[in-house]
């Protein structure tokens, strides 16, 4: 009798863990994408519902998946709804569930009061303390709310009134004046002011939360601070990025917004320092590397340089957008720090803290071919020959995908054409994203066609240079770290059946050299890409191929030429070209004209493109070597 009891309480509680007793509160934010952003008070709306929500949503959602958003809008398609249908199917993860619908953001908060323990309050006046305000949250379970008297704020609803919730942690003073005024010493700190109230409050975050343990310093989300209140227009209404927050809150995990740059004045804050952001940066990046056992675990980085609104031309510096980003890219590198590049286009992101939840399988194997299947293609002689002719040999580099964001937002407007699987084609996605967007790589893999195939995205397992890596290493100073990046990728390529990674950004960091190189062969045995390497070359059994041409004309006759120039151009039979969020209908046009051009350049797919181009290598000792002239 006792075990019949036991085992029904088994089948009960199983039942009621499962889908079909799970309770998901839904929310429409879609209200906030539709204000006029000419009108000021409406901005600041904006940016008050979607942070203090996007906070709750990372401590609600941290340890169970709890609360979910209706939000980002790619074109026609709610990007939030297409993934909440998709798994609310019969046998899919979220069948079955209950769904409460809120429509009121006060009682949307209300409802989850159990969760939060009451409310991180920043100062409208200085806009590095929102960003500080979602470090706490996520470390304190509270929620942000910006500092605002007038009727109708959060501050009212939830402050002064409605749930009255208690205020544990003030970014200023108590009765509206700046804690943070870059004079004097630090409030709370030994340390002598910045000159920089933007610093002084990140400074004032590392002394009480990141040197004390109470930050997990694994993970940092650089994203746009308050300052977007003053120019919503600079990007699509969504580019506040708020909705990215909630992961890294439901993480505890650090925020900022700095420059890279130590060269000029951070735009947002001229009065400050030359070069004291980047101290800034330094020092919280320093800080989680000794943290993370001395970078055996490295930093995980949302979010990306704001160039349409800070840092660049564009707000009145001096550099260019890219040369930002590689900036920003050489400084964590320095640091074994890696970024999931929620870059402006289609930057924003929802609920990564719902679906960071999500069930992955072990593996996601993927097959190699096979010398028997290439000489069934005619690639190989019977002999095992390499069958070239007059044959040009070339693939795309199907991305970018090094940002969850960008996958999360492509996927029904790119993967889903019904042209996807008529050309060979090599999705170049980052592993490290299933971190954040676990249901969108898995539904690629499940959906995949014969003629998908999966590499690594710029440069593994995150976006790096691991020439930074490499001792000695400038700006930091550190121990090398290639065989700790080794180690990183490793589960990640295993897990998702890599070894290509399709494009190494070499950018403003040095080469591989012999170490980096032998990292990357341990984890990425069939093929790189590097932009800092011979024309051709072979490190062990590895092939090493230059990057070739960004071929990204949107008139794929025009695409063609460029291609087919390309191929008579580096007079060797193997090409590589990158493309940047293309359609399947796009790269079906390119091909066809390229076939018009040049009958003999075939579009091969990954595993046989890199199988061919190994045993051309090695059958050719000068190519090999990347002696001329394949250098």
């Amino acid at each position: 009798m006792k075990r019949v009891i036991f085992v029904f309480f088994v089948f009960v509680f199983s039942l009621a863990c499962s889908g079909q007793q799970r309770r998901i509160a839904l929310y429409d934010l879609g209200y906030t994408l539709k204000m006029d952003m000419k009108e000021p008070a409406n901005a600041i709306k904006v940016w008050d519902h979607v942070h203090t929500l996007a906070t709750l949503q990372g401590v609600v959602n941290r340890d169970a998946p709890r609360l979910y958003f209706l939000y980002i809008e790619n074109g026609s398609v709610n990007i939030d709804r297409y993934w909440w249908d998709k798994y609310r199917k019969p046998g899919k993860w979220l069948a079955g569930a209950d769904t409460l619908i809120y429509t009121d953001a006060v009682k949307l908060v209300t409802a989850f009061r159990k969760y939060v323990k009451g409310v991180v309050v920043y100062d409208p006046r200085v806009p590095a303390t929102s960003n500080v305000a979602s470090s706490v949250a996520g470390v304190e379970d509270l929620i942000a709310v910006r500092y605002d008297l007038s009727a109708g704020s959060l501050y009212s609803k939830l402050v002064l009134s409605g749930p009255r919730l208690p205020v544990k942690r003030w970014l200023l003073n108590p009765d509206g004046s700046s804690l943070f005024t870059g004079k004097g010493r630090i409030p709370g700190t030994e340390l002598v002011s910045t000159h920089s109230a933007k610093n002084d409050a990140y400074r004032w975050f590392m002394e009480k939360y990141v040197k004390t343990g109470r930050c997990n310093t694994r993970y940092g989300a650089y994203y746009i601070d308050q300052c977007w209140i003053q120019k919503p227009g600079a990007a699509v209404i969504n580019h506040h990025t708020l909705s990215n927050h909630d992961f890294f809150v439901s993480k505890r995990g650090f925020f900022f917004d700095l420059s890279p740059w130590g060269d000029e004045k951070a735009t947002d804050e001229p009065s400050a320092r030359q070069g004291e952001d980047l101290n800034t940066l330094k020092e919280f990046l320093l800080q989680a590397y000794r943290r993370n056992g001395s970078g055996d675990h490295f930093t995980y980085l949302g979010g990306f340089p704001p160039w349409a609104f800070k840092y660049t031309r564009h707000a009145g510096g001096k550099h260019e957008d890219v040369e930002t980003e590689w900036e920003y890219s050489k400084v964590i590198s320095a640091y074994n720090a890696f970024k999931d590049a929620d870059a402006i286009g289609f930057g924003a992101l929802a609920n990564a803290s719902f679906w960071q939840h999500y069930p992955l399988k072990k593996t996601y194997p993927q097959r190699w071919v096979s010398h028997a299947q290439l000489k069934d293609r005619g690639l190989l002689d019977e002999n095992g020959k390499l069958q070239l002719g007059r044959r040009n040999f070339y693939i795309f580099y199907v991305g970018d995908y090094d940002a969850s964001s960008w996958v999360s937002q492509t996927t029904p407007t790119l993967w889903d054409s019904p042209d996807r699987g008529k050309v060979p084609l090599m999705w170049c996605i980052s592993p490290v994203l299933a971190q954040r967007v676990p249901m969108a790589l898995e539904y690629r893999r499940e959906t995949a066609s014969a003629n998908d195939y999966f590499a690594a995205a710029d440069n593994g397992a995150g976006y790096l240079m691991p020439g930074m890596l490499q001792a000695p290493r400038a700006i930091s100073g550190l121990p090398d770290g290639v065989g700790q990046w080794a180690r990183h990728n490793l589960p990640y390529y295993r897990q998702w059946g890599l070894s290509i990674t399709g494009f190494v950004i070499d950018g403003h960091a040095p080469a591989l050299n012999r170490q980096g190189l032998d990292a990357y062969a341990s984890f990425s045995p069939d093929g790189i890409v590097p932009q800092k390497t011979p024309l051709m070359s072979l490190h062990g059994n590895m092939p090493v191929l230059r990057a070739g041409e960004d071929v990204n004309q949107d008139d794929p006759a025009v695409a063609a030429k460029i291609i087919v120039s390309q191929m008579q151009q580096r007079k060797v039979p193997f090409h590589w070209f990158r493309n940047i969020l293309k359609s399947p209908s796009w790269y079906v046009r390119v091909v066809a004209e390229v076939k018009k051009l040049d009958p003999d350049a075939e579009l091969l797919d990954a595993p046989a493109f890199f199988e061919l181009y190994r045993l051309f290598l090695k059958g050719n000792p000068e190519a090999a070597a990347g002696k001329p002239p394949y250098n």
